[in-house]
């Protein structure tokens, strides 16, 4: 705030101009942005008409729609689409291939003109319309000035732009949603009835997936219980409302269909009770209302009617296993992959593809032993400066947060980046010198089939990565990659990692570098 604000006073004999009555309505106009900003993130209002969302039109054409709703940017400004619009995007207009990103901008226009005969002094508007104006847009979007509603990558003789097949993977031509900002709603108006009913079914889910997780040992129940208490723990802040609550109760539906799969899958006494096919049907129900996202107290108290029937059924077991749930205890001192327990049993190098445990501090591979000197928490900032992390001349970049699945059925979310050309860099530190270093990868294998060269201290190795075949079904692997003793001549290396199959990106989520002992 560099000025101070100042309100229009009225008093007898007070001769008013136009600008002091549009000082007045400057006034009003910059306190509501001013509310805007300090109490609301920008980004797209939830829950207010379509909330602005891009969606191809299924005509096999170069057109988005864009629904109705509203959104702040970062000045505070208010963004209101009334209406729908259709916007056709021009080829002809880009450089393709590219990302195209669709922006929302609030403009004002004066409108309402007058002019009076009588003295032709006295004209103007009589009106400033609010509105805003949809864009597409090569630049990455400044929330300062624009909102962001989508993104495409538009390839070089595209006929057409679809809506994303997989949501959290979207392909080229393909709608990517996944970095539309959500504006900020402060407060809680969930009525007192619902809230209650809430926290009790919180509690009653608590029990039943720990008893899933801890004394059946079905990991899925294991990320769902702690789904679960993290929403316990934000309905103690008083901020869950329905702006959030079906996102929120989305992703415990999905977790809990997790566990359909890991029993049907492994656990067949347990998927033939009748108590569990309960739960599937009624979880199978809750999925497809929290997906409707309907945002009325109607809608959400009867998902929540589906969540208890579904913990009803499993909690009927617990009687008979009372006894089994007192005695669990936790195992102290006994080392597991999370504690950097050591590995005993050998594995092969192509088993490290598929392994979904964590890695321990030593590997026993095809007879070798490799201990672990280094790894790389990809997007986390302190690990990526610690090992000088960074993307250079990529033709596009992206960063992602994907919740996937190994071979084996079990499911993890991790985060990374992705880039499409050029080039990744990085050190990797703690090593012995003249001793060969194991890089591991982990990736999304969704798309495969491309080469990468690797460059030590800025000499290239004669050995490729290859990256072949693809999963689209099982899509977490964690690539290796042997660097040859010979190249690591001091403590610290730097690694280049080349990208050579065009119109293809190379993902990392995590790298871990072990050592031959």
């Amino acid at each position: 705030m560099a000025k101070p604000f100042k309100r229009i006073n009225f008093f007898k004999g007070f001769l008013t101009t136009e600008q002091d009555w549009n000082d007045a309505e400057r006034y009003h106009v910059e306190k509501r942005k001013l509310h805007n900003r300090m109490f609301h993130a920008p980004g797209v209002i939830p829950g207010q008409g379509d909330e602005l969302r891009v969606t191809s039109r299924g005509r096999g054409d170069l057109s988005v729609e864009i629904g109705s709703g509203y959104a702040i940017d970062a000045q505070g400004h208010d963004i209101v689409l009334p209406e729908k619009q259709i916007k056709t995007l021009n080829p002809a207009d880009f450089k393709l291939p590219q990302t195209i990103y669709v922006v929302v901008r609030y403009v004002e226009q004066l409108t309402d003109f007058i002019a009076y005969k009588e003295n032709l002094d006295y004209q103007g508007h009589r009106r400033v319309e609010e509105g805003c104006k949809i864009e597409f847009s090569i630049v990455e979007p400044d929330i300062a000035h624009e909102v962001e509603l989508g993104r495409i990558y538009l390839e070089k003789g595209a006929k057409r732009v679809t809506d994303a097949r997989d949501p959290h993977a979207p392909g080229p031509n393909e709608i990517d949603l996944r970095f539309v900002r959500s504006a900020g709603v402060a407060g809680q108006r969930l009525s007192p009835q619902l809230l209650w009913r809430l926290r009790e079914i919180v509690a009653q889910e608590k029990r039943v997936l720990a008893y899933l997780g801890r004394v059946k040992k079905i990991i899925a129940a294991q990320d769902a219980l702690h789904a679960v208490i993290t929403l316990e723990m934000l309905l103690r802040t008083a901020f869950v409302d329905h702006s959030n609550i079906w996102d929120l109760l989305h992703i415990i539906a999905e977790l809990e269909w997790d566990i359909v799969y890991e029993v049907e899958g492994r656990v067949p006494d347990l998927s033939a009770m009748d108590q569990f096919r309960g739960f599937k049907r009624n979880v199978e129900i809750l999925r497809g209302q929290v997906l409707d996202r309907r945002r009325t107290d109607d809608a959400l108290d009867n998902v929540l009617r589906y969540q208890s029937m579904a913990s009803d059924a499993i909690e009927s077991m617990l009687d008979s296993i009372r006894p089994e749930l007192e005695d669990l205890r936790v195992l102290e001192g006994a080392p597991t992959a999370e504690d950097g327990g050591t590995e005993l049993a050998g594995i092969a190098m192509e088993d490290i593809k598929v392994r979904s445990e964590a890695f321990t501090d030593k590997l026993v591979i095809d007879g070798k032993t490799w201990v672990l000197v280094d790894t790389i928490d990809v997007l986390d900032a302190d690990s990526e400066a610690a090992h000088d992390f960074v993307i250079r001349d990529a033709e596009d970049t992206y960063r992602t947060r994907q919740k996937l699945r190994y071979p084996d059925g079990t499911v993890i979310e991790d985060r990374g980046i992705a880039h499409e050309g050029g080039h990744c860099e990085f050190k990797v530190r703690n090593l012995t010198p003249h001793h060969a270093v194991l890089m591991i990868r982990r990736m999304d294998y969704v798309h495969g089939d491309y080469q990468a060269e690797i460059h030590v201290n800025g000499q290239r190795l004669d050995r490729i990565l290859n990256c072949d075949g693809e999963d689209r079904k099982y899509r977490w692997r964690n690539w290796p990659f042997v660097i040859p003793a010979q190249h690591i001549s001091t403590q610290v290396i730097t690694v280049k990692q080349v990208m050579l199959t065009a119109d293809r990106d190379i993902n990392m989520f995590r790298y871990w570098f072990y050592q031959l002992q």
